[in-house]
């Protein structure tokens, strides 16, 4: 059965040092090449815009991390706890990453996903971000291979 959130009853707080196992925990149980600790850990320290969502229990239910750069937001990495994948949750963190670079005063929001995670790309494409490029190799891939980047972006 397909759960429905009470959004309101949700905890959406900005993502704290204390959260980073909880959050590498998740990440690497969605990503096939996830971010390491010290990734998220140098974000932190970088003052990037990074967020996390709560159940009411506490528990994780996802993030985003997203960097402002001139007039441009670039969203480094979203994710959902994969239980909790296809119940409006990767929606809303896109809602909240958007609005998060309008009130930075950004005109775009800037984002690469691999052409395998059609998933995402799905997700992406209906809330209205745009194919811009590809880059090519850009992603660690199996067996020492890379994989393209497809460039999205959205006006806002």
């Amino acid at each position: 059965m397909k759960q429905v959130w009470d959004l309101a009853r949700l905890n959406y707080e900005p993502m704290r040092q204390t959260d980073l196992p909880e959050v590498v925990a998740l990440e690497e149980s969605v990503y096939p090449h996830p971010w390491s600790m010290a990734n998220f850990a140098d974000s932190l320290s970088s003052n990037y815009e990074a967020w996390v969502l709560r159940d009411q229990d506490g528990g994780l239910l996802g993030y985003f991390l997203l960097m402002a750069i001139v007039d441009e937001a670039h969203l480094l990495n979203v994710a959902v706890s994969a239980e909790r994948q296809g119940q409006g949750l990767g929606r809303f963190l896109l809602n909240q990453a958007v609005a998060c670079a309008r009130g930075l005063g950004m005109e775009s929001v800037l984002l690469e996903v691999r052409p395998s995670n059609t998933r995402a790309l799905e997700i992406y494409e209906r809330y209205g971000f745009k194919h811009i490029g590809r880059r090519k190799g850009y992603y660690p891939a199996a067996d020492r291979q890379r994989e393209d980047a497809i460039v999205m972006r959205f006006g806002i």
